[in-house]
Order: C-alpha cells, then sequence, then structure tokens
C-alpha cells in the first residue's frame, strides 16, 4: 500500500519490495492504479519470471500495465477495505497520505498485521498510540519486509 504521488524513497522500496516479494512466490496486490507505490510495486514484481499481480481498482478502468488481474471495484476509496481484508499482511511503503493511513488503519481493525517500510517516525507513533498490540512492526529496507513476513509472520508462498 502506498500513495499514488509517492517520494522517490518509497517508490524504489516499493519497486524492490514488490520484486523480492515476487522472488519468494507471493502475490503482489495493490490498489492497481498506474502510479506512484502501486506501478512502483507491480513494476518491481514483473521483472521476475511467473510472478502475479493483482490490482484492486478504485473506479471501472484505469489498471497499471504492470496489473496481471484487475478488479474494477467502482466503489472509490472504499476498495481500500477489500485491498486490506483480501491481503494476508499489508505493507505501507511510507504514510504519506490519507489514503495509505486509512488502509492501516482498517488492516489494524481487522486483526491484520502491518509493516510499515521506512515509514516516518510520527506515523509510527501515531499508529502504535492507537493499541496495536504488536501488530504494527517497522522495518527500514525492503529485505527487512521479507524476512519479516518469512520469519516472524511465516506467510505461505503463492505456487503457480
Amino acid at each position: 500500500m502506498g500513495a499514488d504521488q509517492a517520494g522517490s524513497g518509497s517508490l524504489a522500496a516499493a519497486r524492490e519490495l514488490g520484486a523480492l516479494l515476487a522472488e519468494r512466490g507471493w502475490i503482489v496486490l495493490t490498489g492497481g492504479r498506474p502510479a506512484g507505490v502501486m506501478a512502483a510495486a507491480c513494476a518491481g514484481a514483473k521483472q521476475v519470471r511467473n510472478s502475479l499481480t493483482l490490482g484492486i481498482l478504485p473506479g471501472a478502468d484505469g489498471a497499471g500495465s504492470d496489473v496481471d488481474i484487475a478488479v474494477f471495484t467502482a466503489m472509490g476509496d472504499a476498495r481500500n477495505a477489500i485491498n486490506v481484508l483480501t491481503s494476508d499482511v499489508v505493507v505501507a511503503c511510507g504514510v504519506e497520505g490519507p489514503g495509505t493511513a486509512s488502509e492501516v488503519s482498517l488492516a489494524l481493525k481487522a486483526g491484520k498485521p502491518v509493516i510499515l517500510l521506512a515509514a516516518a517516525q510520527a506515523a509510527r507513533v501515531f499508529f502504535e498510540s492507537l493499541g496495536t498490540r504488536g501488530r504494527l512492526i517497522g522495518a527500514d529496507a525492503p529485505i527487512d519486509v521479507v524476512r519479516l513476513i518469512e520469519v516472524d509472520l511465516a506467510i505461505p508462498r503463492w505456487s503457480p
């Protein structure tokens, strides 16, 4: 998850993370649009043979070119709930906008593990203040996210 107008650090992290997740056989789910963190994560994933990307889109069109399966919800921002509830773990690449913040909040409310990748300290402090009870994890680099998912969360791999 991440902003459509993200900074260069978040975009680079999302691209690297998308590739690392795909290398391990996980499906990369994003908001599906051809912008920001969504496009970067999918582009990274598509560097890997047999990868699978899933985009949950807010409208009736507009999927990014690196999205394999597009789900056109026509739900606007309400589709954030689908993004979160479909995910085994939610990774926020920076928390640079209200959409990403809403996805993090929805994930925490649903009891999903949330990893904040390279998020500003203020964002971490805010979400921790909500009483997240260990479901909120910080990571500084994409490889740290992968280790957390593989070891601490033990998320199973997808096989084509």
